[in-house]
């Protein structure tokens, strides 16, 4: 397949900045953008993906040995916006509740119908099998423009953080979302996650139950 080229708008302010950390609650409100996100420590993950990992541990392990910040050329960011847009026209949104009869069921997706998380699990199973790295790739939790829970999938690059989003098909840097980020996997150990919030107190109170959103 061809490759796209691929014009990502603020890559370039981002690549300025270098390896900058800020937080990434005053990034939201206006302050000079960041390529990289900051965590805060540890903290539970959502128990919805610990269910999960119970029930298909294959998905759960680390995949490559490389901890460091994956490169994201052109080809590797033009794969991370082909595989966005793909599954995103692939899976249908549909709600827990209406395909397992729960509120809260992370898996990858079923007869091509999932939510939010079931996209971000199967995006990340793709690149994963395409030689991404587990450590560049990790399933991210942020409150949306609503303020509701919502999962995507944040892939790790020596260029900054990027987000795949199957609310959105255009590929962004995190800081360009517009969304609040709470939590994310740990790229050591895909099991353990880390809080993006410095006092932790959007994890608490935002809901791990995440409905499938309407499509743009």
């Amino acid at each position: 397949m061809q490759l796209r080229s691929i014009v990502f708008s603020g890559l370039a302010a981002a690549l300025a900045t270098g390896p900058v950390l800020a937080d990434n609650h005053r990034n939201q409100r206006g302050a000079a953008p960041a390529a990289f996100m900051r965590v805060f420590g540890s903290t539970p993950g959502p128990y919805g993906f610990v269910a999960f990992c119970e029930r298909v541990p294959d998905e759960c392990v680390p995949s490559g040995t490389n901890d460091a910040r994956f490169e994201g050329s052109p080809n590797r960011l033009s794969e991370l916006d082909e595989v966005n847009r793909r599954i995103n026209t692939q899976i249908a949104p549909a709600t827990d509740q209406d395909l397992y009869g729960v509120i809260e069921h992370w898996t990858l997706p079923v007869d091509n119908k999932g939510d939010c998380e079931d996209y971000a699990l199967l995006k990340r199973q793709i690149l994963i099998k395409r030689g991404w790295p587990s450590s560049a790739l990790l399933i991210t939790v942020v409150r949306d423009e609503r303020g509701d829970g919502h999962a995507v999938l944040t892939a790790r690059t020596a260029q900054g953080d990027f987000i795949l989003d199957n609310k959105n098909s255009e590929l962004k840097l995190w800081h360009q979302t517009g969304y609040r980020f709470v939590m994310r996997q740990s790229f050591v150990e895909p099991r353990l996650w880390m809080s993006l919030s410095p006092d932790g107190g959007d994890r608490a109170s935002t809901p791990t139950s995440m409905p499938a959103p309407t499509r743009r």
